[in-house]
């Protein structure tokens, strides 16, 4: 038997590989453990605790279930804006649409602090909306929708729309079945794309936000900073923690969701097989008419021998 065996070349980049992976979370396991510990300077030395998560939840709660609808309100707002927007986009490509496209992504290009200072100049003279949860939904929408509009124009590019669209309008189909029926079903692995990363962003959303809030409406993010800012660093870790309890099974849903939806689309459900072949070729071959009569096939007789 033959052994594969590893040259320098594997050993070197699965060593850059834990590199990396050391890099992005050594940070936040000791932010973690120090949301955990009874003095972070002492360090492991002084035990373990859980009061400190106990007092985060205590002040701090409203700000999580605030971000949580925020973010899925985000999310309502993106799909019925962003995939109709997309949509179009992929029906009409043009010097125009892209234009739109780039126009779109302008809130991402420029700082989040500049966004929220043009929606302050904007709608700030409104006090109901400046006071509400709302305001900050505005620039959550978009900051984020962009990223939707991106992920769906990236599948329906894919898949070649405009041909599933002319298919489905020859057979009779209406253009509001065309959508519901052809359009959602071919792009549902990028709606869930954009989805998931409209629900991370919104949800973890710092700069753009902390213009925005107002005490009566803080969001985990700005809550982080806050505790950072003007409690122990305990308290800000037990925050991270907290964070991470909310985001993490979020994000697990929604590529639990996701993966099914991507074995949907490999493995569709086979329509039923035909239970007897021969009925479709003798309605074939029935008459057309109630006086047509059926005729009869020539017989060929065996070759007969003296």
């Amino acid at each position: 038997m033959k052994t594969n065996r590893r040259g320098s070349a594997y050993w070197a980049q699965f060593a850059l590989t834990l590199a990396v992976c050391a890099f992005m979370t050594v940070p936040v396991a000791l932010s973690v453990l120090a949301g955990l510990t009874n003095n972070i300077f002492v360090g492991l030395q002084s035990g373990l605790t859980t009061r400190w998560v106990e007092e985060v939840w205590a002040l701090y709660r409203n700000t999580i279930f605030l971000s949580l609808g925020i973010a899925l309100a985000c999310l309502v707002c993106t799909l019925v804006l962003g995939v109709p927007a997309a949509y179009y986009m992929a029906l009409r490509r043009s010097r125009v649409t892209r234009l739109i496209e780039e126009l779109l992504m302008l809130p991402v290009a420029i700082p989040g602090l500049a966004t929220a200072l043009g929606l302050i100049l904007l709608y700030g003279g409104l006090p109901w909306l400046r006071t509400s949860w709302v305001f900050i939904l505005i620039g959550h929408v978009l900051f984020t929708l962009p990223f939707m509009v991106r992920s769906v124009l990236a599948i329906m590019s894919a898949i070649d729309i405009r041909t599933l669209e002319d298919a489905a309008a020859s057979l009779g189909a209406t253009r509001m079945q065309r959508f519901f029926t052809v359009v959602l079903p071919n792009c549902r692995q990028g709606i869930l794309a954009g989805a998931l990363m409209v629900v991370t962003l919104s949800v973890g959303e710092f700069n753009l936000t902390w213009m925005l809030h107002t005490p009566t409406t803080q969001t985990l993010p700005v809550g982080l900073a806050d505790s950072y800012a003007s409690m122990r660093l305990e308290i800000g870790s037990a925050y991270t923690i907290v964070f991470f309890l909310m985001i993490i099974p979020l994000l697990v849903i929604m590529q639990m969701v996701s993966a099914l939806g991507a074995r949907a689309q490999r493995h569709p459900v086979q329509d039923t097989p035909m239970p007897f072949a021969g009925t479709v070729t003798s309605s074939l071959n029935a008459p057309a008419g109630p006086d047509s009569t059926p005729q009869s096939q020539p017989q060929t007789e065996a070759p007969r021998h003296a």
